[in-house]
């Protein structure tokens, strides 16, 4: 399972890119079935569709369906492109821990800058090493406990790759 910051909808593409080998599977929000272009290629693409303001979570089963079958299912737990001025990564939902966890899959923590249309500059991603979640898990916990704290230690995963990232850029290494 790859779990990474949001910052554009070409995200999608950059972490196919580099996860080339594979056969990514996205969890995709509703408002991309808008257009039926759009929709029919998601489709195509098998991506999980998720409609973030039905409180469904009818993608929860298909995403596991996929992972059960070794495939590669990608998500952007924040759930939304994040607002101008806002932290960033934003909050992580806590559906990726909860089926990386069901699934007992390692999760794969990605950070990428999202400079797509910058002139003169590229977009960096930086891929950080699998991760068990069950390292933080507690027993002793109540389940929904043990979904934040495994989300907001994805989230930091994430957000210190963007640090490592940022470090590297700055330095010229």
């Amino acid at each position: 399972m790859i779990v990474s910051n949001h910052t554009s909808i070409f995200d999608y593409v950059q972490i196919m890119f580099v996860f080339f080998w594979r056969t990514v599977r996205f969890q995709t929000a509703e408002v991309l079935y808008k257009k039926k272009g759009l929709a029919r290629l998601l489709k195509m693409l098998g991506a999980v569709y998720v409609d973030r303001d039905a409180k469904d979570f009818g993608f929860v089963p298909k995403s596991e369906e996929i992972l059960d079958n070794g495939g590669a299912l990608g998500i952007f737990p924040e759930s939304r492109l994040p607002l101008e001025g806002e932290e960033r990564p934003l909050e992580f939902k806590p559906s990726a821990a909860y089926i990386a966890l069901a699934m007992n899959v390692p999760v794969i923590p990605v950070y990428t800058d999202g400079r797509y249309f910058k002139v003169f500059k590229r977009p960096h991603v930086m891929v950080g090493k699998p991760l068990d979640l069950f390292e933080w898990y507690d027993p002793d916990l109540p389940e929904r406990q043990n979904l934040a704290v495994c989300s907001e230690k994805l989230r930091e995963a994430v957000k210190s790759l963007g640090e490592a990232m940022d470090g590297k850029l700055h330095s010229g290494k």
